[in-house]
């Protein structure tokens, strides 16, 4: 598995053999995601994975992955995984619980949906590792959201919230039907607001969840190479 620091990068590292299966973009905004994901197994991967720092905000994440997918018949086939940590918005969320979204919803309003349709082989992997599961809508926004904002999301019918995976996934969908997902750990919850991941044990709890799970995003992958029935 290869690593980016820039979009330049994953461009390079999306390269793979013509008559293999596409490779799989990982995308994550912070360093402390990459960390952790570079820190998990990897033995699973059967083609070519990337795991690609965008940087903080919707903008920035739909500006690299953009760069990373434009380009080659081999990307225009690569499905996407919008990774990392978010804000739980159900009270009895707990930190380093996992949500799947069924679909994804940007800041702005009149947003639409980007739907999560191939989620089945996330959940049975997720489960059969004993992490706590919750699905729904992942909301987008552009900025830290704490407090009534949150419960304001809630009402709206979201499940979590986080600032890159909407626009990941839009970016990821512009060019008509590519597989993608987005998998977020939840490192804070209404009753467990953190001020800064790294240092409280609620986000220690995210950051292991997080390294743990990199082999379900392959086994995701893997999944899409099957025959449909």
């Amino acid at each position: 598995m290869r690593t980016s620091r820039s979009a330049a990068a994953a461009r390079g590292g999306l390269e793979a053999r013509p008559q293999g299966p596409p490779p799989l973009l990982v995308a994550c905004a912070l360093g402390i995601e990459r960390l952790a994901l570079r820190g998990g197994d990897r033995s699973g991967a059967s083609a070519p994975a990337v795991v690609l720092r965008t940087g903080m905000g919707p903008r920035a994440a739909s500006d690299a992955v953009t760069h990373a997918l434009r380009d080659g018949s081999v990307t225009a086939r690569a499905p996407v995984v919008a990774t990392g940590f978010c804000a739980g918005l159900v009270p009895g969320m707990l930190p380093g619980d996992v949500v799947v979204a069924e679909s994804a919803r940007g800041h702005l309003p009149g947003a639409p949906d980007v739907a999560c349709s191939d989620n089945g082989p996330l959940l049975r992997a997720l489960k059969e590792r004993g992490v706590t599961v919750h699905t729904g809508l992942l909301r987008g926004s552009d900025h830290v959201v704490r407090g009534a904002e949150r419960a304001g999301l809630r009402a709206a019918g979201a499940v979590a919230v986080d600032m890159e995976s909407a626009a990941t996934l839009a970016a990821a969908t512009r060019d008509g039907g590519r597989p993608v997902a987005a998998v977020r750990v939840i490192v804070d919850a209404p009753e467990h607001e953190l001020v800064r991941i790294g240092t409280l044990r609620g986000g220690m709890s995210a950051f292991r969840v997080l390294r743990s799970i990199l082999p379900v995003f392959f086994e995701w992958h893997r999944s899409l190479q099957l025959p449909r029935r």
